[in-house]
């Protein structure tokens, strides 16, 4: 007999949602930064063991839509979550639990799917914090079960694991045993690009980035060529991202190579263009073509 199901994993922006998915998958499947609105697509990681299948949906943090971009990241949350065999709400332990978590739980509750509730970034608190942040997260009343977890670290990750698997149905896998992800190669290069942006970028500029893979080219067998285009809103923007004397777009793709290179297992070539599309988180049309349901 195996299980498998669906997790969707809920939380405000910056809970430490993908680091959670990547730890539970052992392998990066979300790209991670310190900046709200990382994840914009409901990303799935499959973990399989010998009898139970995990299909874990990294979804966007739960905000108030403020745009085309928004409203469809917070619907996409809702509809994952009525569809899952459970949730998985995430509490960031070390911020405390506050209005936006409350809310969540009570959406969670009005769901009708099992709960489960992780508090985590404990490792950045004491012994008295981690009791104070425990207690508080149990108060929320959406789960009766509360797991203790660093995603960083992996403290807490497997019996949280061992857990969700229990509370999966009876069913054959739902994914090959050896797959880590859903995602197309071209989303998830184009992601893992955008990380770098992220993590190097300030204020409104990384809320305004989209990076979309343009072509892979594998005509030689010991190099990937990647043309990869980032668009921004803004002139501005476009100046920010190059940088003094292209400064700040060779950073980017010097450290992006390295992370394409570790996914593909190979030498990449890797070709960044920065554009500017005004507007484009207001596009419908476009949203549709990015995939952002």
């Amino acid at each position: 007999m195996t299980r498998a199901g669906f997790v969707a994993l809920a939380g405000r922006p910056n809970v430490g949602k993908s680091t959670l998915v990547n730890a539970l998958v052992g392998a990066k499947v979300a790209i991670t930064s310190d900046k709200p609105q990382t994840t914009r697509r409901a990303v799935r990681g499959v973990v399989t063991t010998a009898s139970t299948q995990l299909v874990l949906v990294d979804l966007p943090g739960v905000q108030r839509p403020r745009d085309a971009l928004t409203a469809r990241m917070q619907h996409r949350v809702e509809h994952e979550v009525a569809d899952a065999d459970a949730a998985l709400m995430v509490v960031n332990g070390y911020e405390g639990v506050g209005p936006g978590d409350r809310w969540i739980a009570r959406t969670l509750t009005a769901a009708r799917v099992p709960v489960v509730l992780a508090v985590n970034k404990l490792d950045r608190l004491d012994r008295a914090r981690t009791v104070q942040a425990l207690t508080a997260a149990a108060e929320l009343d959406v789960a009766e079960d509360v797991f203790p977890v660093s995603a960083r670290t992996g403290s807490g990750v497997r019996p949280l694991f061992e857990h969700l698997a229990g509370l999966m149905p009876e069913s054959p896998f739902l994914f090959a045993s050896d797959d880590r992800s859903d995602q197309a190669e071209d989303v998830l290069l184009a992601e893992l690009v955008r990380e770098q942006v992220l993590r190097r970028t300030f204020q409104e500029v990384p809320h305004s980035v989209e990076v979309v893979i343009d072509e892979i080219d594998r005509s030689r067998e010991d190099l990937a060529r990647v043309r990869a285009l980032v668009w921004v809103e803004t002139e501005s923007q476009k100046g920010i991202l190059i940088g003094a004397g292209g400064r700040m777009i060779k950073a980017i793709g010097s450290a992006a190579r390295r992370e394409l290179e570790r996914e593909t297992g190979g030498r990449v070539h890797l070709d960044l263009s920065v554009r500017v599309r005004r507007g484009w988180r207001a596009d419908e049309g476009l949203l549709d073509r990015l995939g952002i349901e």
